[in-house]
């Protein structure tokens, strides 16, 4: 019976954080070009709706079922390039080869649409039983208690398939359905670890971007006004989110080294 590899989260995060500083210079481009620019676009382009408190529900849903008509081809656009990005980082962390940019983002351009796949593939499966698990807590449980046990259920799969990413990008691994079971082989009696572990680092990121975000809001209040101060605020925010992403995506790879082997970034492409 093969072994099962048991997450140890201080290594991973230790691996996580020697990644990042020995590639800064690679990832900080990379997001820069896949998720600031993104985001400032998505704000300028297709900035969010405007709701009110005293919007009714159907005039909040009317308000985004416009909102997603209108902006749907810039927002698919725009969800895509942070796939594409996080795939970039993957095998600028995984490779020891050390490719470039331009490298890096080939590689990832061919692995993006099996990663899509996937991830739609996961979506399929996982939103069908979430309904039917809400439904059937719902006969027993107040409804909103019932849909936040059900989603605190489905939290097992997400974990199960959280290595799609580095599998695709760090094995070469073009059949969708292959990633997926190989996420699952990888995650097997680790799910519990790995959501502790991506729980708490991103606790503590909620925390220090909250802060900041709210001295910002302070500072550009009393500077700005009008759409300057939207839109740099969205800079600030889309930079904080870019730097959480990268050491997000730093602890996905350090996982599945981890869990695969240290020898499974090497695959070759």
């Amino acid at each position: 019976m093969t072994a099962v590899t048991t997450l140890d989260s201080s290594a991973a995060w230790a691996s996580a954080t020697r990644m990042v500083a020995a590639n800064r210079d690679l990832l900080m481009a990379i997001a820069g070009v896949f998720y600031v620019l993104p985001g400032l676009a998505g704000a300028v382009f297709a900035p969010s709706p405007t709701m009110t408190s005293d919007m009714s529900e159907t005039q909040m849903l009317a308000v985004m079922q416009d909102y997603y008509a209108s902006s749907l081809p810039i927002l698919l656009v725009l969800s895509l390039l942070p796939m594409a990005g996080m795939l970039t980082m993957l095998v600028a962390m995984l490779d020891s080869a050390r490719p470039t940019v331009a490298q890096a983002i080939r590689h990832s351009v061919r692995a993006l649409p099996t990663y899509f796949v996937a991830q739609l593939m996961i979506a399929l499966g996982i939103l069908p039983l979430s309904i039917a698990l809400a439904s059937v807590l719902s006969l027993i449980l107040p409804d909103r208690l019932a849909v936040s046990l059900a989603l605190g259920l489905l939290l097992y799969p997400v974990m199960r398939t959280m290595l799609v990413g580095p599998v695709v990008a760090g094995e070469g691994v073009r059949n969708p359905v292959t990633a997926i079971r190989e996420s699952f082989r990888l995650t097997r009696r680790n799910a519990g670890r790995i959501l502790l572990f991506i729980g708490m680092a991103g606790f503590v990121f909620l925390i220090v971007y909250g802060l900041v975000m709210m001295f910002v809001g302070v500072v550009l209040v009393l500077l700005l006004k009008g759409e300057p101060q939207r839109l740099l605020g969205e800079g600030v925010a889309g930079v904080l989110l870019a730097v959480g992403y990268t050491y997000f995506v730093a602890m996905l790879a350090a996982i599945y080294l981890q869990l695969a082997g240290e020898a499974a970034g090497t695959a070759d492409r």
